[in-house]
């Protein structure tokens, strides 16, 4: 039977190679003809095209294209306030409430002030509402930005001459001195202190990220981002977890140690730890055993016990209320030198256009926090829109979440993205839209307006349990390691890899090291993909690997070759040798009956990755 020439069927879900349906016959020759390829436009031509199109000015195109930037326009028409806004009132004062103790919190993380992380809460969550496809995502301060933010506030203090080892909470002057064994400072100081200067970065990192975001929002790169493996997200969640574990660590004991910075940071922190603990506040270390082991106490429970609380119980804000009266009447400031928030002003400050030189400076850190930001955000609004019924657009997630960065990196924010925590907390109470950020919006502001300076005497060591205890998820990622390996050792090895590179060098290290690995493990996969002889379940029509499988029935006379992945110039090679090692294939053998005329004809089919081969024996 002769080899015949096959055409490329397109099937759903599947590429088939296989003779044409109902092919032309000459002379009891099957023939196929060719179909002639539609006359492509020219690079210019298409280009003028798209441009025509997009620069058109119509009712309609106005129209979609204002749905297209702001949803809010397309779903809040068809709001059905019966059905879902007791849910999204609930959801969201819940997470308003949840978002006060966290946002003081993560101040410690990104070095500033707590005021600025209230109006970062505020500002994102409007703008959220506004323009992003998810119903669910809760889009805020995350700890891993957090932390990125106050490794490159630390850095640029330095570098500007401020005493590394000074707080930013706390109440004093802001008029901070410059360490005199520095160098000349790198910017204009004179009339800005530590805690200005502080803000002057972390706006600017953020003006940057959040250009960088809706860059590639614009250029339709949301995805990017699906390169960035489970694996690796986790690997890297869990490095930086023992990072700000270690950042925390001295508000804990109440001890003044230097910041480190650079590879090994973790190594030395804990070292200047080991060396100051015999100067550990006594106050702080009580308060945080209490602290620790009350969170710790009532989140097990609540886990345990969650089919039945109908609304989570805000164990942070209780015990931050009670620490804050304990500090103020007992005076634990004044009588043992335990550290405190300090004056958490009210209202809001004037906006200010962040400094286009320190944007210049920190351009490069602003990718690493782009790039982590538009992961999480967009995974997080991809994986709630699957288990809701209901699709999230990638590229405008990117828009949602630059514009959360750039907008507010004007009214004194800092750089924000998805949150899981509260975005599982928002799903499980009830949230229905994106209506409910509206309403934690609402008390963050009541928070910044009135609330805020009855938390002047709340000891930092509470802050820091709050930190600790939430990154007990990404903590217990660690368990999950064994069965990893056991289903992927590439996958394990992604994780183990960026893991380690983010304690032992940096954050920004861990984060290349896992795409590394990822790339390379990726290439791994396809250049050497799983090759095997495939024999009938039974009777049915199904093929199975002979060599897993126990008591399957090799076709009679064919034998059916299965390569799981593509086939490209990589793994020619490879395919060739395994086809001839499994089904005893003689190349030039093969080469010489074609020469006597054949004797024998191969069907190759292609459906999604695997590649199959059959053949009479």
């Amino acid at each position: 039977m002769p080899i015949l020439p096959c055409r490329l069927a397109k099937e759903p879900g599947c590429d088939r190679m296989d003779a044409s349906p109902e092919p032309q016959q000459k002379g009891g020759t099957l023939v196929l003809v060719r179909r002639q390829p539609p006359v492509s436009q020219g690079l210019l031509e298409t280009l003028k095209a798209r441009m025509k199109q997009s620069c058109t000015c119509s009712t309609p195109c106005v129209q979609a294209l204002v749905q297209n930037l702001f949803p809010v326009t397309h779903w809040l028409p068809q709001y059905r306030p019966k059905e879902y806004l007791a849910g999204d009132v609930m959801s969201g004062l819940v997470i308003g409430i949840i978002l006060v103790p966290q946002a003081i919190a993560y101040s410690l993380l990104a070095g500033l002030q707590p005021i600025y992380s209230l109006y970062t809460s505020f500002f994102a969550n409007l703008i959220y509402f506004l323009m992003g496809t998810s119903r669910h995502v809760n889009v805020g301060i995350f700890s891993l930005l957090c932390l990125m933010v106050g490794q490159v506030v630390d850095r640029e203090l330095q570098l500007a001459g401020f005493d590394p080892s000074q707080d930013s909470l706390g109440p004093r002057d802001n008029g901070s001195t410059l360490n005199s064994s520095t160098a000349t400072p790198v910017f204009e100081l004179q009339d800005c202190g530590r805690d200005c200067h502080a803000i002057r970065i972390a706006t600017a990192l953020t003006l940057v990220t959040g250009l960088y975001q809706v860059l590639m929002g614009v250029l339709r790169l949301g995805f990017v981002s699906t390169y960035l493996s489970q694996p690796l997200l986790d690997g890297f969640a869990m490095g930086a977890s023992v990072t700000i574990l270690t950042s925390q660590a001295k508000h804990l004991l109440g001890v003044r140690i230097p910041r480190h910075q650079g590879p090994g940071m973790v190594i030395h922190t804990w070292l200047s730890l080991l060396h100051s603990v015999g100067q550990a506040n006594i106050c702080d270390v009580i308060t945080s055993a209490v602290c620790l082991g009350v969170l710790v106490a009532a989140k097990e429970l609540s886990d345990r016990y969650r089919r039945y609380l109908k609304v989570p119980v805000p164990t942070e804000l209780l015990v931050i209320v009670v620490a804050t009266l304990v500090s103020h009447f007992g005076q634990l400031h004044t009588r043992f030198g335990s550290s405190v928030a300090g004056s958490i002003p009210t209202g809001f400050v004037a906006p200010q256009v962040p400094d286009p030189k320190i944007m210049w400076h920190v351009a490069l850190d602003a990718a690493s926090l782009a790039l982590v930001g538009s992961a999480f955000s967009i995974s997080l609004a991809e994986m709630f829109a699957r288990s809701h019924g209901y699709s999230a657009r990638a590229n405008q997630e990117l828009l949602a979440v630059g514009c959360c960065n750039v907008l507010p990196a004007f009214f004194h924010c800092f750089a924000t993205s998805a949150a899981l925590s509260k975005t599982l907390v928002k799903t499980a109470i009830g949230c229905q839209t994106q209506l409910s950020s509206v309403v934690s919006a609402a008390v963050v502001l009541l928070v910044l307006l009135v609330l805020a300076p009855l938390f002047h005497d709340l000891q930092r060591c509470v802050l820091a349990c709050i930190i600790v205890v939430s990154l007990r998820g990404a903590l217990r990622k660690v368990k999950d390691l064994p069965q990893l390996w056991r289903l992927s050792p590439a996958d394990a090895l992604v994780w183990v890899a960026t893991a380690a590179t983010c304690v032992l060098v940096s954050t920004e290290a861990g984060l290349l090291a896992g795409v590394f690995f990822s790339l390379l493990s990726l290439a791994g996969r396809t250049q050497r993909p799983r090759a095997a002889l495939l024999a009938r379940i039974g009777d049915s029509t199904f093929y199975e690997d002979a060599t897993e499988f126990e008591g399957l029935l090799p076709p009679p006379e064919v034998r059916v070759f299965r390569f799981t992945g593509p086939l490209y110039y990589a793994n020619k090679d490879f395919f060739l040798r395994s086809l001839y090692s499994l089904t005893g294939l003689d190349a030039g053998r093969s080469a010489t009956r074609k020469e006597k005329g054949p004797e024998w004809s191969l069907t190759v089919h292609r459906c999604c990755s695997w590649t199959w081969l059959a053949w009479p024996h």
